[in-house]
C-alpha cells in the first residue's frame, strides 16, 4: 500500500463546506459547531440540504440525491478548501455511487473530515481519488461540541499538522511490537459492509488498520471481523490500532473477542487508542505512512497529515 495524496492544510479565513451525507441533525448542535469553526477563523458554508430529513426514512438527512449533490457541489466549488461532515448515522452507503467521481477528481484534493458512517466515504476517497483524509470529529456531534481535547487536536491537524505528527494515546499493547505501514480504517461495521462494492480496495495489505465501532453486540463484532478475514481483506495488514467500543458489551468481552479474531494476524495490536465514538477523540489521518508502536501507544507519521 502506497501513501495517498495529501491535501493542503487550512489557513485563517479558509472557506469550509459543511455536509450531512448520512443522518439528520439538530439545528442547535449545528449552530454550536459553526461557532467553534468561526472561532478558528474559518468561514463555514452550510450546504442547502444539511438540515433536511427524508420524508419516508427519517434516519436520513434528506434524499440520497440531495445528500450526494451537497457533497459534490461542495467539493467542486473552487472557493472551498475543505469539506467537514456534520454527523454520521446511516446513509453514506446509499449515496456514494451517485457522486460524479471524475468531476471530483478534476476539482483536485481538499481536506475531508468525518468518522462513523463516513468510513464509507473515507474508503471511496482513497480508492477512487487516491486522497488522504482525516478520521476526526464532526461539526454537530456531541463528542466534538463538548470536548476541548477533540477540538484542539482537530484544529492542530487542520492548521499546524506538524505539531501532531506524533499521535500519542493512553493505549496499551494487546500484542507488543512496532509496525510500519499506511493508515486506513474506521468503523468496523462499515468496512465489512463495503466488501464487494464497486471500486473498493480489495484488502488492507500494507496498512496500519484503525478499527472502532459503537452499539454492537459481541456476536456482531465477531461477524464483521470474521467476514473481513474470510474475504481476505485482513491479509497483509502490518499493525492494528483499536479505538472506542462505546455501548458495546462489557469491554473485557470485547477485548477477548478482538484478540481472538485479530491476534492470529501476528502483528502488533494496541487497544484503547482514543479515536472514534469517544470523549476527546483524536484525529487520525488516513492514507499517510508511519509507524505504530503498540507498547508506547503512539502513531508517528512520516510526514504531516496535510501539506
Amino acid at each position: 500500500m502506497i501513501p495517498l495524496t495529501r491535501p493542503a492544510r487550512l489557513t485563517p479565513g479558509a472557506r469550509v463546506a459543511v455536509v450531512a451525507p448520512s443522518g439528520p441533525l439538530p439545528e442547535e448542535r449545528l449552530q454550536t459547531g459553526l461557532d467553534i469553526l468561526r472561532g478558528w477563523d474559518l468561514e463555514p458554508v452550510v450546504m442547502p440540504h444539511v438540515l433536511d430529513v427524508d420524508g419516508q426514512f427519517g434516519y436520513l438527512a434528506g434524499t440520497d440525491a440531495d445528500r450526494a449533490r451537497d457533497l459534490q457541489e461542495a467539493w467542486c466549488d473552487p472557493s472551498v478548501s475543505g469539506v467537514l461532515c456534520a454527523r454520521g448515522g446511516y446513509g453514506a452507503l446509499r449515496m456514494v455511487e451517485l457522486l460524479d467521481w471524475a468531476a471530483m477528481r478534476a476539482a483536485g484534493p481538499k481536506v475531508f473530515v468525518g468518522y462513523s458512517d463516513i468510513t464509507t466515504l473515507h474508503e471511496a476517497f482513497a480508492a477512487r481519488m487516491g486522497l488522504a483524509t482525516l478520521h476526526g470529529p464532526m461539526v454537530a456531534a456531541l463528542d466534538f461540541l463538548k470536548s476541548a481535547r477533540a477540538q484542539e487536536h482537530l484544529r492542530a491537524t487542520l492548521f499546524a499538522p506538524e505539531q501532531v505528527q506524533v499521535i500519542a494515546s493512553s493505549g496499551a499493547a494487546l500484542v507488543p511490537g512496532r509496525a510500519r505501514g499506511v493508515t486506513l480504517g474506521g468503523c468496523l461495521s462499515l468496512l465489512a459492509s463495503d466488501i464487494g462494492a464497486p471500486e473498493v480496495r480489495a484488502s488492507a495489505r500494507g496498512g496500519l488498520l484503525f478499527l472502532e465501532d459503537i452499539g454492537e453486540e459481541a456476536y456482531r463484532i465477531d461477524r464483521y471481523l470474521t467476514q473481513l478475514a474470510r474475504a481476505g481483506w485482513l491479509e497483509g495488514v502490518r499493525g492494528v490500532a483499536l479505538g472506542s467500543w462505546v455501548d458495546c458489551e462489557a469491554y473485557d468481552t470485547v477485548r477477548a473477542l478482538l484478540l481472538d479474531r485479530l491476534g492470529g494476524l501476528g502483528v502488533p495490536i494496541v487497544e484503547e487508542f482514543g479515536f472514534g465514538h469517544c470523549d476527546g477523540a483524536l484525529t487520525i489521518p488516513f492514507g499517510v505512512a508511519g509507524e505504530l508502536d503498540a507498547d508506547a501507544g503512539t502513531l508517528t507519521l512520516d510526514v504531516p497529515a496535510l501539506t
